[in-house]
């Protein structure tokens, strides 16, 4: 049954490029998808304004930054502007990541014109009014402390921040120097940031759904039309390196579970010829209830809820390969264990020609899920675009896959990561001295 699915899948998807159509309009690099769905439109957008923008100004202000598009323009205010959007039912939201400043928003085809000419006044001529400041700054402030007992947000810090060099995009402040830094900006920082990484020069949109190209084209031209600057984002000069084995414990008291990570940089960004062998390698490993971690971590010894595998943070910058878990603080030991065996045997031994071709299935399976909503559709162009793919990969990408072979994937495996010079980061219930 799940092969005919696939294989019906795999024929609707056969020439998905063919509906895409890509352009510059106005500086901003475009791309429309049109499909069955009736009257709805996606749009995401990313330019690059993330937190590795701050560069050695105050790291707070791209946060922040991003906070203040919501809430108002020069020529509405906030009120005005969720007004405008609960009389058509339509959605704006801005968020900001390691890399980009990400715009998501959800309308009625005939909404379109308003959604774009919204989209662009926030982004072009936000109001940026002292009193809206200071409650972004609070709000911010009150995440970040709020996150301080978060074990999985703790562990991811302190992991990155031991993988990746100083200098690298991917590696973190502190939560306790956000703090700080939120509390010492101010406005007329945000105003140079905005300043000087708004703009179109490498800003993606990308409109799925029922709608026009010619007609999202002539509205972007309109509401974005005399707009300039942007910057590029941040790549590293050379590839993270491989990491020194080191124990990192991160003491939370009283916490229930104990979050662990396990990794590496892996030196690779997604585009490079070894990614996605890895990535299929790391799937049987640690993908759902059918990788070999949770089959047996979980399942057969019971040491474990969670437990997973993952290659991440490379779209743009070269990222991260990690094993991540959450244990009972008493189990902890016996769960780092069994971990590290089951890791070091998948290393030495690899995966096998059935492991591969059952993994190839089921990512295949997920693939053609996810381009069946709109919203999947759109964050699978998107994340391709910034990866440096163009449309085309929509279709590559399942052929590219079910042409792996395991010896690929197994010398991708040994290539690039090395279980015995990775970090093991423990947050929680744990011992200040622990190793």
């Amino acid at each position: 049954m799940m092969m005919a699915l696939l294989m019906l899948s795999g024929a609707a998807a056969a020439n998905m490029a063919d509906q895409a159509h890509r352009s510059k309009v106005d500086g901003i690099d475009l791309i429309t998808y049109r499909t069955n769905v009736k009257d709805v439109v996606v749009i995401l957008a990313v330019l690059p304004a993330g937190d590795a923008m701050a560069e050695s100004g105050n790291i707070s202000i791209p946060t922040l930054s991003g906070m203040m598009l919501d809430r108002g323009t020069k020529a509405l205010d906030k009120f005005a502007i969720a007004s405008q959007l609960d009389n058509v039912g339509a959605e704006i939201g801005f968020t900001v990541g390691v890399q980009s400043l990400e715009i998501q928003a959800k309308c009625l085809k005939k909404d379109l014109p308003l959604i774009i000419e919204l989209i662009a006044a926030e982004l072009r001529t936000p109001a940026l009014q002292l009193a809206e400041f200071n409650k972004a700054k609070q709000q911010f402030i009150g995440e970040l402390e709020a996150s301080a007992q978060n074990t999985c947000a703790r562990a991811s810090e302190s992991f990155s921040r031991a993988v990746f060099p100083e200098d690298h995009p991917n590696h973190p402040h502190t939560l306790n120097e956000y703090v700080l830094a939120a509390r010492s900006a101010t406005l007329e920082e945000v105003r140079a940031f905005q300043t000087k990484y708004y703009g179109p020069a490498h800003m993606s949109l990308i409109a799925v759904g029922d709608v026009s190209d010619a007609d999202t084209k002539t509205e972007i031209a309109k509401s974005f039309s005399g707009w300039s600057g942007g910057q590029d984002y941040v790549r590293p000069a050379k590839p993270a390196s491989s990491s020194v084995a080191s124990e990192l414990p991160v003491p939370l008291a009283d916490k229930p579970s104990v979050t662990m990570i396990l990794g590496q940089a892996t030196g690779l960004r997604y585009s490079d010829p070894d990614s996605l062998p890895l990535c299929l390698g790391t799937a049987i490993l640690g993908r759902g209830f059918t990788g070999r971690l949770m089959s047996t971590v979980r399942d057969k010894e019971g040491l474990t809820y969670n437990i997973g595998a993952s290659v991440g943070d490379d779209s743009i910058a070269d990222g991260v390969w990690q094993v991540s878990a959450s244990f009972a603080p008493a189990l902890l030991p016996k769960g780092v264990a069994s971990t590290r065996r089951e890791l070091l045997k998948w290393w030495k031994e690899g995966v096998t020609d059935q492991e591969l071709a059952v993994r190839k299935q089921g990512v295949l399976g997920s693939y053609f899920v996810g381009l069946s909503t709109t919203l999947g559709l759109a964050e699978t162009i998107l994340v391709n675009t910034q990866r440096g793919f163009d449309p085309t990969w929509l279709d590559a990408y399942p052929k590219a896959v079910k042409a792996l072979t395991r010896e690929q994937v197994n010398a991708a495996i040994k290539a690039h990561l090395n279980p015995s010079t990775m970090v093991l980061v423990e947050a929680g219930s744990v011992p200040a001295s622990a190793k």
